[in-house]
């Protein structure tokens, strides 16, 4: 670690020396690291992005789109946690402590949630399923009509304006997909109900301890409807029978959930309208993910009857 850095995080935290660095694991395609670092107080979490001569991305996706599409992400998530840094309860976040460039490396330094008893887990129990579908209905409600400022547009990391080439990769039995994709996007950007998602609400990003969930990584937060993120979350957590097993199941928790918080949030809203309108974008949202996978990584395990079955009900629609 860089020594003015080093100097940054013990003034910062008030700490006299730091006693260990721990690797958390590398950043997408070699753009960096995320560490944990302990002091003779507290850890925190240490984010240090320095952006490769050359990438490396695991599935061969190396252009300049990528690399611009990766260094606004980094850009975009410092500016949601420095300037929307809000504790929500049932929707907790790490605190910013700071960020900044040194040379050519940016760091962003956050409060470890290990402290508080925060893991990470490989599956996850239904008591467990809706407390994050809780954290995201909370987030969500929070965040309805908020205009996403140096955040992105359109969240989430598939969004389609910023895949133009997975776009295009899609093969021949998929052009219907292909063709109708800008109508899914149009569709979902349309919703008068519009919030701030997380843009990657997956499993990994969710951490537990005994009666709270947290959420990390923000790189992809930005404009959307609620149901992006919780289509992809439940795309993380559930095979292709499960997803059809627990859909009904999660969806009707989410949306009580949901509708309960709006109403303490804004009760202005039309509750019912929210509910309808979401409810039916949850397919447009599935079949929107699914238009970049197909490009981006065709043998998928996530391309399954499930989201087939989902695609042909949203590509009816259009016909």
């Amino acid at each position: 670690m860089d020594d003015h850095i080093k100097n940054i995080i013990l003034s910062l935290t008030e700490s006299k020396q730091i006693l260990n660095e721990e690797l958390i694991q590398n950043l997408w395609s070699g753009y960096g690291q995320l560490k944990r670092v302990t002091l003779d107080k507290k850890s925190i979490i240490l984010k240090l992005i320095k952006y490769p001569s050359s990438q490396d991305h695991p599935k061969g996706w190396n252009s300049d789109i990528s690399h611009n599409r990766k260094v606004k992400s980094y850009q975009v998530e410092q500016s949601w946690y420095k300037n929307y840094n809000e504790n929500i309860r049932n929707a907790y976040f790490p605190k910013y402590i700071s960020s900044g460039e040194l040379s050519s490396t940016t760091y962003l330094i956050l409060e470890d949630l290990l402290d508080f008893g925060f893991s990470p887990k490989n599956s996850i129990n239904w008591d467990q399923v809706k407390l994050c579908l809780k954290w995201l209905a909370t987030f969500h409600a929070k965040n309805l009509g908020v205009k996403p400022n140096q955040l992105w547009e359109i969240g989430t990391y598939w969004h389609l304006e910023t895949r133009p080439d997975e776009l295009e990769a899609l093969e021949k039995e998929d052009y219907d997909l292909k063709n109708s994709a800008p109508l899914i996007n149009k569709k979902l950007n349309s919703s008068k109900f519009q919030t701030i998602v997380h843009g990657d609400a997956k499993l990994a990003n969710f951490l537990f301890n005994k009666n709270e969930v947290a959420a990390v990584d923000f790189q992809y937060v930005g404009g959307g409807v609620g149901v992006k993120d919780v289509a992809y979350f439940l795309s993380s957590i559930y095979n292709e029978d499960e997803l059809s097993d627990n859909e009904n199941k999660c969806l009707n928790y989410y949306f009580k959930e949901l509708i309960e918080i709006t109403h303490s949030f804004n009760p202005s809203i039309d509750l019912k309208l929210l509910e309808t309108d979401w409810r039916e974008l949850y397919s447009f949202a599935w079949c929107d993910f699914l238009r970049f996978l197909k490009g981006w990584s065709p043998k998928h395990f996530k391309i399954n009857s499930y989201s087939e079955k989902i695609k042909k009900k949203v590509l009816n629609d259009f016909k």
